[in-house]
């Protein structure tokens, strides 16, 4: 296997790899071209995220500033919104479905470290060059989701479909569809009902 496909398996794999890091070297550059265009230069931010993330649906809008490892490595699905600081870290796939929000601040991290210190720390080639192992697991988010400021989302979550999470929360494991859930670590806190409707509340 290449080190590309050691990594998107979740398997150990060397990110020094040249491929690897060409490919986030590219994405690196173009996030850095993102961030340095105005909302209203629609046309070439169409153009970057084409390159960047191609693997989206209609009316995806990144308000920026955003970084990206690699963004080939992500999927939106259609009317996906990401307000600023939108992080994501994405050695293993991510998959996000369609009409999902989040708010600012927040980060989807695939990647991990080992827990040992011997495992975890710098290694040396024979010619002095040095390295370290990493793996990672995959992020899936439904559809109609809502994640709401400064959420981190870490490696290895499933969050399902009509999820609102709350502003703060750090989801270290799977949230099941239609409910609320937040806190750290995030936990669900009811199932979300009709009974929730803001018409005639707030209008």
């Amino acid at each position: 296997m290449t080190e590309k496909e050691k990594m998107l398996a979740g398997r150990l794999y060397d990110p020094t790899d040249k491929e690897l890091a060409e490919l986030r070297t590219a994405a690196h550059r173009l996030t850095q071209e993102y961030n340095l265009t105005y909302e209203t230069d629609e046309e070439r931010r169409v153009a970057l995220l084409d390159k960047l993330l191609p693997h989206r649906g209609k009316n995806c809008y990144l308000q920026g500033p955003i970084q990206f490892d690699y963004g080939v490595f992500t999927s939106v699905g259609d009317n996906f919104y990401a307000n600023f600081n939108f992080t994501v870290l994405d050695t293993c796939p991510i998959n996000i479905g369609k009409n999902v929000f989040f708010g600012p601040n927040c980060t989807l991290a695939t990647a991990l470290h080992a827990l040992l210190p011997e495992e975890r720390q710098m290694f040396t080639r024979p010619d002095g060059t040095p390295y370290d192992l990493e793996y990672g697991k995959p992020i899936t988010i439904g559809n109609d989701c809502w994640i709401a400021s400064n959420v981190v989302i870490c490696a290895g979550v499933t969050i399902g479909d009509n999820v609102v999470i709350g502003a703060g929360s750090v989801v270290t494991r799977d949230i099941p569809s239609d409910t609320l859930a937040a806190g750290n670590p995030c936990r669900v806190i009811r199932t979300i009902t009709d009974n929730d409707t803001v018409k005639g509340k707030y209008d």
